[in-house]
């Protein structure tokens, strides 16, 4: 017998009547569950007599699969801005991408109010060549408008053939009129860590996201700095600035090279046993060096959890302005031939216990990348997003109290040293020229002054 399209729904969903006797602690817990079972049964009828309708009277035929992946798309973006239905093409995208190696133009997006905003340029990609900025709004592919584009489809009409063009329109905050960027496609191979040394005793290395290359890139970074310096490395500058952030356990391995023992992150879930915790193994590739962490509003997830375990653990000073603060934790939930889901299923805790959910972290030293604008709109933030998770609630597993971190010890006289912000009439930022970047130059003071104490002890 073929099933109604709501029935059918019903109890592929376990909605139905339940099979067999109902074991419950009490009638008054069974009474509710059957009064839930029946309003789900209900509102999943209501489901299957919307997709009936709209088979049978919307204006142009509609294949059962795209009103089903519409509706299932539907669903879980209006949960919070990081759940999302991957169809079979976006999930072999994604699966290909978190490898290291994806076709496109080389930028992290996310949607706002109907627009594509940009996240950060990938590090040495059309994007980032082109001059496309963290917080740039594209309004326009092509001269078509994005607005009514889901996320994904936005995306997949970036990518494209290797050598074919696309012309994205911006709006940019502090342009009066749209930017109109021609950019040629590529195959994206970003090099997620790069490193040089700055004069002869620090170590400069950037991870710009994290893929499955990145800690194997970061051990050869370091083993490499090492023989560049002849013996003379005196501390690191970590720079985890506009990292969009990518693989969990990539970010657990980075900060584990650097830590000897001690809680890494933790996330928690719905079910408190479900909840897991990452410890350090023995083992720091820096062998106890000074290091100084670069973070900003665009350093999110992955970075975040490396930057608060080195802070929380004091391994590190956390020197920028407070990071994104995207704590939660997304789920790939392979669906059999139907692509997937990605479902954010738990949240980031600090060793301390702190949440980055919607807070982020907070630099140990603020210091500014250039001087405050007053007419300047703030970028915005993991908290700033529609739908965005706030602080753990009922919902969540319970909370235990953050603990207080241990005080920031640093030599006499050496925080004084660093600047919080560039002088009246500094240079602008030139990539070109690092002497120019003024929280690295900051951070290079504070991590020789940091040396210098320790030599002379």
């Amino acid at each position: 017998m073929k099933l109604p399209v709501a029935a059918a729904v019903a109890v592929a969903f376990g909605a139905g009547v339940a099979a067999g006797p109902l074991l419950l602690d009490s009638g008054m817990r069974a009474h509710a569950q059957e009064g839930s079972r029946a309003e789900t049964f209900r509102l999943l009828n209501l489901f299957g007599d919307v997709f009936e309708r709209v088979r049978a009277e919307y204006v142009e035929p509609v294949s059962d699969r795209d009103l089903v992946e519409n509706a299932i798309s539907g669903m879980l973006s209006g949960l919070d801005p990081h759940s999302a239905y991957l169809n079979q093409r976006s999930f072999r995208d994604m699966q290909v991408q978190t490898r290291g190696e994806f076709g496109g133009l080389g930028i992290e997006v996310t949607q706002e109010d109907g627009f594509v905003k940009v996240i950060s340029p990938i590090d040495d990609t059309p994007a980032a060549r082109a001059g496309v900025r963290a917080g740039d709004l594209i309004t326009h592919l092509d001269g078509e408008s994005v607005r009514g584009l889901t996320l994904q489809e936005a995306v997949d009409r970036m990518r494209g053939e290797r050598g074919t063009q696309i012309r994205l329109t911006i709006r940019r905050e502090g342009s009066e009129r749209p930017l109109e960027l021609t950019l040629t496609r590529d195959v994206i191979r970003p090099q997620v860590v790069r490193f040089r040394l700055e004069g002869n005793d620090v170590g400069y290395i950037r991870i710009s996201s994290f893929n499955e290359q990145t800690e194997r890139a970061l051990r050869q970074a370091v083993t490499t700095l090492r023989s560049q310096a002849g013996g003379n490395l005196r501390g690191l500058v970590l720079d985890l600035r506009n990292n969009p952030g990518g693989l969990l356990d990539q970010a657990i391995q980075v900060a584990d090279d650097f830590l000897e023992r001690g809680e890494i992150v933790s996330t928690r879930t719905r079910r408190p046993d479900d909840s897991q915790r990452w410890n350090a193994r023995p083992g720091d590739i820096a062998q106890g060096l000074p290091i100084v962490v670069l973070i900003n509003d665009g350093s999110a997830s992955a970075s975040e959890i490396v930057a608060g375990a080195l802070q929380d653990h004091r391994r590190a000073v956390v020197l920028g302005t407070r990071s994104f603060g995207k704590g939660s934790v997304q789920t790939v939930i392979p669906l059999q031939g139907n692509g997937a889901i990605r479902l954010t299923t738990a949240l980031y805790y600090t060793p301390s216990g702190r949440s980055i959910q919607a807070t982020g972290i907070e630099p140990d030293i603020e210091v500014l990348a250039a001087r405050p604008d007053p007419a300047a709109r703030p970028r915005d933030r993991e908290a700033d997003l529609r739908r965005a998770i706030r602080q753990p609630t009922q919902g969540t597993a319970a909370q235990r109290q953050p603990a207080p971190l241990p005080p920031l010890q640093l030599p006499a006289g050496v925080a004084e040293r660093v600047q919080r912000m560039p002088a009246e009439g500094a240079p602008a930022f030139d990539p070109a020229r690092p002497e120019t970047d003024f929280q690295l130059q900051q951070a290079l003071t504070l991590v020789r002054g940091i040396a210098a104490s320790r030599a002379t002890r």
